[in-house]
């Protein structure tokens, strides 16, 4: 009789973390190919365990299915690695010796882009414009990007190579602030407004094109070139790696971005599981849609998957963008300006879910998500209703009355807990005083979308924030209200943990075959540096990865002796 097939991969001695309500605790796993093969007590495991068997002793550490980001952006994420970060700092004289050192040691840069660069870096009583930045760096472009990537700040210099000095028309929602000389004081508002700035780098701004405009690159990129962006890639994907995440959801992308990934795929370097958009802007509504189809068809492998359309329907709070139900707080007579008018989005909607395509709709203002739950609710009164799982992202505001539309229509909240004012470093103001005190109620208000039954799936939106899913984590258990009398949105570790595998793995249709850590489930990972049972939920930021493993490989690994 011939004997069983020893296991490639054994964890023993780990407090595993199944998100398996048939079998939620164990001591130990095997995996066998790219499946998990069991989950049982550390004896019964380490009995599969043959001479070429890798044997990893957790030491009572935690272990988890691989986490799961249902919000990034990867490209950008992985090109802005190599970019200088200002996270955390204040004041003009400490951007001034950054930039400068920055500037110094990167002299044959085309541009100098640093990231992170908060709303009121300045103070309150001071706002960034290009004579501010020209003090710092008069003869070489520079600009800085806000954290929420909606906002990007430029010197003369690169407002003039860029062909924005002296001002441009764009669409609704997108502006070149002019100052009182009729040249553009160096605000940049949205993508339309900044997207020839972040063609100045080394990337020629291929790395953006999927998130401004969702088309594909207009020259098609040399040999090199596509070298050059695949090894960006790579660079990202190792960093998700690091972290513990063995699947991501692109929140932005066009056939180019597929086309790389599968490149990457083919070279055995696609570390991390995949999917990615088509993100719509303009065009031809028709003709996209058949586009984002055919990318689903061509692009469906257990590691790389299209099938959902991507929308902005408005931009951020702190630049006044977000599109609002009621006036703004601070600012009476404005709610924004939507990226569509009702009737276009509805029928862009209903053009995508009838060729069974999943829909994932970057809406922060409560007026905003007003009018995409209208669409979504004229799509299926107009195609039926089907399995969709359509999806709203971040939700900063939301109606009082939309959390009950959202749950009849089955729409999953696609949330991040690192945005909220005072999470993960970001200051109070100016977001509170946008939203104003009547809403802050309905305001980042994952606790009740979960209590309401609705589909939370977590992320972090790199690189809005930190990839790290454990700051994030951190922030969805440890979030406490602003003031008296407003509710408290703390979920429970387990809860986060779930919107970060189980809940994700349901927002892209895998829920039977990822997300847990159960016999037959495709084996993704995650070993971590402590036992999550004994962490006090004030360490949680701290939790480390020890081991990642995606498909039944290793693809990263802590080193313990250094």
């Amino acid at each position: 009789m011939q004997e069983p097939q020893a296991a490639d991969i054994v964890i023993v001695n780990a407090n595993v973390i199944t998100m398996d309500d048939r079998n939620p605790r164990a001591r130990a796993l095997a995996i066998r190919g790219d499946e998990i093969l069991a989950v049982g007590d550390t004896a019964t495991i380490e009995a599969l365990a043959g001479p070429d068997t890798q044997v990893h002793d957790a030491a009572g550490h935690s272990v988890l299915p691989g986490l799961n980001d249902s919000h990034i952006h990867i490209f950008s994420g992985a090109a802005e690695l190599e970019y200088l970060s200002l996270f955390g700092m204040r004041g003009l004289d400490a951007i001034t010796a950054a930039i400068r050192a920055h500037a110094q040691a990167n002299p044959l840069a085309p541009i100098l882009l640093c990231t992170a660069a908060d709303y009121a870096l300045l103070g309150a009583e001071r706002s960034l414009d290009r004579h501010v930045l020209d003090g710092i760096l008069p003869d070489r472009p520079l600009a800085l990007m806000s954290p929420d990537h909606h906002t990007v700040w430029a010197n003369t210099a690169a407002l003039r190579k860029a062909g924005l000095l002296e001002g441009r028309r764009l669409p609704p929602g997108n502006r070149v602030v002019m100052g009182d000389d009729g040249l553009a004081n160096g605000v940049l508002e949205e993508h339309y407004a900044f997207d020839d700035v972040i063609a100045l780098t080394p990337t020629a701004g291929r790395e953006r094109l999927g998130l401004s405009t969702g088309d594909e690159p207009p020259d098609p990129p040399t040999a090199a070139e596509r070298a050059h962006d695949r090894a960006v890639l790579r660079r990202g994907l190792a960093h998700m790696a690091r972290h513990g995440i063995t699947s991501f959801q692109n929140m932005d992308g066009n056939r180019y971005t597929l086309e790389l990934l599968s490149e990457i795929a083919g070279e055995g370097g696609l570390i991390c599981r995949g999917r990615v958009p088509l993100h719509y802007v303009s065009g031809d509504p028709v003709a996209q849609m058949d586009k984002a189809a055919a990318m689903a068809r061509d692009f469906a492998t257990p590691f790389l998957t299209a099938g959902t359309v991507k929308f902005f329907m408005d931009g951020v709070l702190d630049s006044h963008t977000a599109v609002m139900a009621e006036d703004y707080a601070d600012r009476p007579g404005w709610r924004g300006e939507p990226r569509f008018d009702a009737e276009t989005f509805a029928r862009l909607c209903t053009l995508a879910d009838a060729r069974g395509l999943q829909i994932a709709v970057h809406s922060i203002g409560d007026g905003a998500t007003a009018m995409v739950i209208d669409a979504y609710a004229e799509a299926r009164r107009m195609n039926g209703r089907r399995d969709s799982r359509h999806r709203i992202e971040h939700l900063e505001v939301v109606r009082e009355q939309d959390f009950e539309r959202m749950k009849v229509l089955e729409v999953i909240a696609a949330m991040q807990p690192p945005h909220p004012p005072g999470q993960c470093g970001l200051p109070l103001e100016p977001t509170l005083g946008r939203i104003g005190a009547a809403n802050l109620s309905r305001a980042y208000a994952w606790r009740r979308m979960l209590d309401m039954r609705i589909p939370l799936a977590l992320s972090t939106d790199w690189p809005v924030s930190s990839v790290n899913p454990w700051a994030s984590i951190h922030s969805a258990v440890t979030r406490k209200p602003w003031t008296d009398g407003l509710p408290d949105n703390r979920l429970s570790l387990r809860e986060a943990i779930e919107a970060y595998t189980v809940t994700a793995a349901y927002a892209e249709f895998a829920e039977s075959w990822k997300g847990k850590l159960r016999p037959g489930y495709v084996a993704d990972v995650v070993m971590l540096d402590r036992d999550l049972d004994a962490c006090p939920d004030n360490d949680l930021h701290a939790v480390e990865t020890m081991l990642t493993i995606c498909g039944g490989r290793v693809t990263y690994q802590a080193d313990i002796a250094g």
